[in-house]
This record gives structure tokens, sequence and C-alpha cells, in this order.
């Protein structure tokens, strides 16, 4: 598939791309955007069908022959909340939930006028999330999303031991020897503290975690600077993806292991490559909110 840009307007690109098949082109509008640098494609489904989501969303993930994301995401109708979201890693598997990407759903589904509601539900495979609007001058431009209740039982996570919860469990990963703590919030995340995030070889240890037996489906694995008490640094190895500028669910995994292990308040700044966002954790609830923001970047057209 090559890609070539046809016309540039203001936020706007219309990408061409020839298929390799003759025959079997079709036309997909699609909406770039990011949250904190953790950019996806956005499908407006109750418009656009795809029949191979995993397919198109390795295609227009690639960042030298594609669009350029971390992923698909899909905009789809649902039977027990406002909206549907899908969404794909770069390498074509489905997540189950995404912090940054459901924030970006929230941004689409209001300025597309998809809705004129500020505290929307939506249906993800990590169960139905709640969203609050953050409007200015008729746009989005942050959304608070409550994250619901930790899990830290590690046969749902999964995490393959027989201990009831993971906590600050020394794991050997090469020639090194890490602590992790074990959460979920639809989505499984090794959370290990470490000295210095910016000197950090990620690319190092990131794949192996993935790919470590302890995870039978793979992990997202978060390496966390405690600053202060109410503020970390963060870099993140998703599973699907590699290193991406942030994870909104990562961010919260990652607060609520501090706070379990001591290390920081319950309300707390976290600083990814691609930005900030703040996760408050409701003790009386049992609950974990994020807010941060949500940004287009430009609106298209492709040919698959």
């Amino acid at each position: 598939m090559i890609i070539r840009v046809k016309k540039v307007f203001t936020n706007k690109i219309v990408l061409v791309a020839q298929s390799l098949q003759k025959g079997m082109v079709a036309n997909m509008k699609f909406t770039k955007m990011q949250g904190c640098g953790n950019d996806y494609v956005y499908v407006n489904c109750f418009e656009e069908t795809i029949n191979d989501p995993n397919g198109v969303a390795k295609k227009v993930s690639d960042r030298r022959f594609g669009i350029g994301s971390d992923g698909l995401i899909l905009i789809k109708p649902s039977e027990i909340a406002d909206f549907t979201m899908h969404m794909y890693n770069a390498d074509g598997s489905q997540g189950k939930m995404c912090g940054n990407g459901i924030r970006c759903v929230g941004k689409y589904v209001y300025d597309h006028g998809m809705t004129q509601k500020t505290s929307l539900a939506i249906e993800t495979l990590g169960g139905v999330k709640y969203l609050a609007l953050i409007v200015d001058g008729g746009k989005v431009t942050e959304v608070t999303v409550d994250m619901g209740e930790p899990e830290l039982d590690p046969k749902l996570i999964p995490i393959a031991v027989e201990e009831e919860q993971v906590v600050n469990m020394p794991i050997t990963i090469a020639d090194r020897e890490f602590y992790i703590t074990g959460v979920s919030v639809g989505n499984p995340h090794a959370v290990t503290f470490i000295e210095d995030t910016n000197s950090f070889p990620i690319e190092n240890y990131g794949p192996l975690f993935e790919e470590h037996p302890l995870f039978p489906e793979k992990i997202n694995t978060e390496f966390v600077q405690i600053l202060d008490r109410k503020t970390v640094n963060m870099r993140v190895w998703e599973r699907g993806s590699a290193e991406t500028h942030a994870c909104g669910t990562g961010a919260t995994c990652s607060v609520y292991a501090a706070i379990l292990n001591g290390l920081t308040e319950d309300e707390v700044t976290v600083h990814m490559l691609g930005g900030d966002v703040v996760i408050r954790y409701d003790r009386e609830k049992n609950r974990l909110f994020m807010t941060g923001p949500a940004v287009t970047v430009f609106d298209g057209e492709i040919e698959l």
C-alpha cells in the first residue's frame, strides 16, 4: 500500500492509497486524534464499514507506508451505553481498553454532533466507562474518565501466580531484578518503580516483559519514577505497540500501584513523553478517575 498526499487543507489531509490488489479498493474516512501523544486513527462506524479491522489497523498504523498511529479505534452503536469503542493495536491485535483513546472518543462524538450530552457512557471490552466532557468554545478540550475499580486478582489480570495479589513482587528480566505490582482497569498492567525514567533502556526490557511467560495474555509495562508524593514520571511499553508516548490505563494503574506501595497521595500528576494526566483515587468508592486532553490532528480519506 503506497500513500501519497493528494490535497492539504487547514487541519485536514486527504490521503489516497494505491491498493496492490486491483479491484479491491474501498474508501475509508477517518480522523486522526491524540491524547498526550498516544495517537489513533478513528473511524465512525455509523457511516463506515470495516470488514477486516485487524488488517486495517496494521495498514493505517504504519508510520512509513500508512497514516501513522498507535492503532485503530472504531466508534460503533451500543445497546447498553451511548457508544461502543473497539480498539486495535498497531500489530492488529485487539485491546480491551485505552484511556487516552476513550477521551478522544468523547471528543469525537461531541465535536461531530453525534451527541449533545457532556456525560457519556462508552461500552468497551473492558466494561462500560463513564466520561465527563469539558467543553470550551463548542469543542471538547479535556475529558475526565471514570476508570472504574482497580482489579488486583492475578487470575483476572491475568498473571500466572498463586498469590492473591501481585504487589512489589520480584521478577528477573534478563540481567536485572525488578519489583512489579499487577493491576487492571480493563487491560493488564505490570508497574515497576525505577530511579530514572529518562536514562532507562526501555527498548531492552519492554519486549522481555511483554513476552514473559508470567503474563499469558502479554502485558503492558509501566516504568515509573517517583518525583514527590503528588508527581511521577512514567514511560510505557504497550503490548502490541512497543513504546508509546502515553497510556491512560497505564497512568491510572501506575498511580494505584504507587498508592498500594505507600509512595504517593491519592491525587497524582503523571508526566509522560507526550504530556500529562491527573489521576485521582476515590477511597470511599474504590474508583479511579483520569483527567487529560483530547486533540484532533486531522481528518482524511484513504483508499485501502
